[in-house]
């Protein structure tokens, strides 16, 4: 079984712990039984040489404004551009399966803003979303999703 591929960016570090959490996850799910497919992740930064995808992947992206509420007045989006420009090069946004957000609740509708954005961008499902570094729950809810995808 191919590995399911991820794609993130992770500003404070929340996001690349919870994909490194998912990736250790699959790989104890994998051991149990080898057709549970493993994870394969690449994290984007403003370092990263932008290259044609090959392969369908899923996006992870946190959520950090600078003004705007995101509903009403407008939004300008902090920090993550380089994951959402990363997808809109070539035509890597046709290998995107899916997006999962991230986020503190505390931001009432601005929760996940960024990857409920990207969906609609990139046209492709907005799946699921956990908050901060996620849990253990998190972390099989969203394998599970990802692995019957």
């Amino acid at each position: 079984m191919n590995p399911i591929r991820i794609l993130f960016i992770s500003i404070e570090g929340n996001t690349r712990s919870f994909v490194k959490n998912l990736t250790k996850y699959a790989v104890g799910m994998h051991d149990q039984d080898a057709h549970n497919p493993l994870i394969k992740s690449t994290e984007i930064s403003e370092q990263t040489d932008f290259a044609d995808e090959t392969q369908p992947y899923f996006a992870f992206v946190p959520t950090y404004l600078d003004g705007g509420n995101g509903i009403d007045n407008g939004v300008k989006e902090l920090m993550t551009n380089t994951l959402g420009e990363y997808i809109a090069y070539h035509k890597n946004a046709s290998l995107c399966r899916g997006i999962i957000g991230s986020g503190n609740r505390n931001f009432n509708e601005q929760y996940c803003l960024t990857a409920k954005r990207y969906a609609s961008q990139f046209n492709c499902p907005f799946l699921a979303d956990y908050e901060l570094r996620g849990t253990g729950r998190d972390v099989e809810r969203i394998y599970q999703l990802l692995a019957n995808s």
